[in-house]
């Protein structure tokens, strides 16, 4: 073991916890809270910051971090992290009352699945470089225990687009490392399985636009950087990697040559010929290589799963609905994952993402981004039903805000996405210009009421994507006879934007199962893997064995990847 150098210490805060009731649509048992786990003491420098920010720093003050929480006495066997990409407080509250009222009840006592998960936290979300962060560095930071610069995938803080620096600086995920410590692992987005939230957990890259080799510039190539679809099926060879994986993005992986299956007219993105589905099913011959639903559900008991259910993200889930698409649901992926890795007897490590919350966010539709929401819960229920929580760690949490603001004083049981109506009053309230406004607004955003190059002046509807604004607004639009709950209505936006940016505060963490009830009080957000690490005794035993503890047992050492072999 290596030992620690004396200096600032975290003192830990016990803070008591209580146990959530249960409400409409919500199990009527809680499990309660464990008691405080004792607390593990790990030295961490003082520095100066940020020039002292060091990987090295980031790690082992993430460490201290969480055993000053008690992961150390964590016993999981499986974690689960369910990440909803975008999912502010704001759209927390809103979604709950907005599933709480399509089941008929005033709404705001409704739960979310992950409501009544005993332990909770805040999560800071800043890039070592940016204050509003973007998904790459904060799923980088999630994964790797390590803070980074915005569009990080996986790497140490460096330069966007210098591929000779981050070849040094590659970070271990916990993905990889569950991969060397014999644990299988998985992957299930929404998104573009390239995207920055999964990409981050099998993919190293300074820039999360390097999805397809297209997008590689020649000096990154030369240099030896490669495209991140094809370092997910370099690290799904052999027998490694995640087993299963499921999104959408099949573009990243045809060739400009081959038309999508499902979408004819439109071909791959890859110029170096190489096509990447085929090579996959090449290197897994019982594996199942699926593109709809049906598929899916027949390829239970594959050995290894690649799931490309779209040529791009997948659908937002209101669209698939309506439209009766083929692709799967959140639900239905999430339980075909955690089905196909429980066969193994080692646990597991699981990623889910609801990764349309944040992109309807920036298309200035609450709508979408609450239904998102509630699909995403679904998912989070179903995990709770098929998994225990005394070996099955979940972690519920956002990679980051958005600018989506629940304002006004409406009436309990207003409706979410409604007009302004106070307690008592028939009629809406009234803005000084004596107008209606809704309970939800952004703050930025395609949502702004200025006529631009591709929708008049007025109210906007999805999709609204200006390239410029050609004339500001006069002053805010009637809202009287317009219907704000349809599903294509573009809440206002101030700051006329072409999408909506994300938020710089704080996001929550729900923790349920072994080691959970270090998720409490206020984190850096780097040290959810730290607590990931240290309530999983796989995962941190394989840190030890490469001497990267301190003498409590505690990994506090920043792990090389050249030194970890999976054992096949």
């Amino acid at each position: 073991m290596r030992p620690t150098s004396p200096s600032r210490v975290f003192i830990p805060a016990l803070a008591s916890l209580l146990t959530l009731t249960a409400c409409a649509g919500a199990p009527t048992t809680v499990p309660a809270p464990a008691a405080p786990p004792t607390a593990i003491r790990v030295e961490v420098p003082t520095i100066a910051r940020p020039g002292g920010e060091t990987p090295a720093w980031w790690y082992r003050d993430g460490a201290a971090q969480a055993a000053a929480r008690g992961a150390m006495a964590g016993r999981a066997k499986n974690v689960i992290v369910f990440l909803g990409d975008g999912m502010s407080l704001t759209t927390v509250a809103a979604a709950r009352i907005l599933e709480g009222q399509r089941r008929g009840s005033s709404g705001e006592e409704n739960r979310l699945a992950w409501e009544n998960f005993p332990n909770t936290a805040l999560s800071r979300t800043y890039n070592t470089d940016a204050q509003t962060p973007d998904s790459a560095g904060t799923m980088s930071a999630i994964a790797t225990g390590v803070k980074t610069h915005m569009g990080a995938i996986a790497v140490y803080a460096g330069h966007t687009n210098d591929c000779t620096d981050s070849l040094g600086k590659h970070a271990q995920t916990w993905l990889e490392l569950a991969d060397a410590a014999g644990m299988a692992s998985g992957v299930v987005t929404t998104a573009r399985v390239t995207h920055a939230t999964p990409a981050a957990t099998y993919a190293h890259s300074p820039n999360r636009r390097w999805e397809n080799n297209a997008q590689l510039p020649a000096d990154a190539q030369a240099a030896g950087c490669r495209d991140i679809a094809r370092q997910l099926i370099d690290a799904t060879a052999n027998g490694r990697g995640p087993s299963i994986v499921l999104g959408g993005g099949r573009k990243e992986f045809l060739t400009t040559a081959q038309a999508d299956p499902q979408r004819p007219g439109q071909h791959g993105l890859r110029s170096d010929g190489r096509d990447l589905i085929a090579e996959w099913r090449q290197a897994h011959p019982q594996g199942a290589y699926v593109t709809t639903a049906a598929e899916l559900a027949a390829a239970d008991g594959a050995r290894s799963v690649l799931g490309l259910f779209d040529y791009d993200h997948m659908a937002y889930n209101h669209d698939r609905i309506a439209t009766g698409s083929s692709e799967p649901s959140l639900t239905e992926m999430t339980r075909a994952a955690i089905r196909h890795l429980s066969r193994g007897g080692n646990g597991y490590v699981l990623l889910v993402e609801g990764a349309r919350i944040d992109m309807a966010h920036h298309e200035g539709n609450a709508f979408r981004a609450l239904d998102e929401t509630i699909e995403f819960s679904n998912a989070v229920r179903a995990a709770r039903e098929l998994t225990s929580s005394e070996d099955t760690l979940i972690l519920v949490t956002a990679d980051h805000s958005h600018t989506l603001n629940l304002i006004g004083y409406p009436a309990r049981g207003n409706p979410i996405l409604g007009l302004v109506r106070a307690a008592g009053k028939d009629t809406p309230s009234l803005d000084q210009a004596g107008l209606p406004y809704t309970s939800l607004i952004y703050a930025n955003g395609p949502g702004n009421t200025g006529a631009s190059d591709a929708q008049p002046a007025g109210p906007k509807h999805f999709p609204h994507h200006p390239k410029r604004q050609s004339a500001p607004p006069t002053g805010r639009p009637d809202l009287g006879q317009v219907d704000t709950a349809a599903p294509d209505y573009l809440q206002e936006a101030l700051v006329p934007l072409g999408s909506e940016t994300h938020g710089g505060e704080d996001v929550g963490v729900w923790a349920l199962g072994p080691g959970s009830a270090a998720v409490r009080g206020s984190l850096e957000q780097n040290a959810l893997y730290h607590i990931i690490i240290q309530a999983t005794p796989r995962l941190r035993a394989a840190l030890c064995a490469r001497g990267l503890c301190d003498g409590n047992g505690v990994p506090v050492e920043l792990p090389k990847i050249p030194d970890f072999q999976p054992p096949h």
